[in-house]
């Protein structure tokens, strides 16, 4: 953990959860929520934004899973960010690597996109990461710096945002960096923070950890020096699982 920051848990629902589900499991992950060291954040689909936010009455942070760069147009299926903040939520996850290699989304329009966010009040939770062959070659903590360079906004610091490490050869999978390769790539990425803002603000933005994220290696990975919380896929569908990576921190 990064001293002086509240650490974050996010679950990214991603395309999981109809109204009777998403609002029953929202629920009971803000029933016990209240009081807890870390904040809460549920990223479910965008139907389920406006309800969420009514029901839990700001129990839990909520967020989308993407937004457009434009303020509004003719883009048929896409959305504002505007109207995430309108629906209720606080944040926005953007860059996300199954929108960067299925979308063939450049860090270019990730940050495009980040600013949209940052214009409609909403708080980037920008992710970075390497395939898989580039770890191999050596190559991670080069391609995560080439993306943070190209994907971060002016004033993300000082908004709040979120850089997320998500290594894309460990989303879904089941397999996991080892706790010094990912304590190896925050670090880089505090580093790198600090050639983009004043060191107050560098300090101050939580870098979380998603990929295989779960309640049995959340604790060990959350105790790593700047490591702030997690960003969390499947395991945030699953009432039990979730709470224990809550608990973790």
């Amino acid at each position: 953990m990064t001293p002086g920051v509240r650490p974050l848990i996010a679950g990214n629902w991603k395309m999981h959860g109809l109204a009777a589900d998403g609002l029953a499991l929202a629920r009971a992950v803000a029933s016990g929520a209240a009081g807890l060291k870390a904040e809460v954040l549920l990223c479910p689909p965008a139907t389920l934004i406006a309800p969420l936010a009514q029901a839990l009455a700001g129990a839990l942070a909520l967020g989308g899973q993407d937004c457009h760069e434009a303020a509004k147009g003719a883009h048929t299926g896409d959305i504002a960010a505007a109207m995430l903040k309108d629906a209720g939520a606080t944040y926005v996850i953007l860059g996300h690597s199954e929108r960067r290699m299925a979308y063939r989304e450049t860090s270019h329009r990730v940050r495009a996109k980040a600013e949209a966010a940052l214009a409609a009040g909403l708080i980037p939770v920008v992710c970075v990461g390497e395939p898989e062959d580039d770890r191999l070659l050596g190559r991670a903590e080069e391609v995560v710096a080439e993306q943070m360079t190209e994907s971060l906004p002016e004033g993300f610091g000082t908004a709040g945002g979120v850089v997320a490490y998500e290594p894309v050869w460990a989303i879904g999978t089941g397999k996991i960096p080892t706790l010094s390769e990912i304590e190896e790539i925050h670090a880089s990425i505090r580093e790198l923070l600090h050639e983009y803002m004043d060191e107050e603000h560098a300090n101050l933005v939580r870098i979380v950890y998603g990929g295989s994220c779960n309640a049995t290696n959340a604790k060990s990975i959350f105790a790593l020096p700047n490591v702030d919380g997690g960003l969390v896929g499947g395991a945030s569908l699953q009432l039990d699982s979730i709470k224990e990576i809550i608990a973790s921190i």
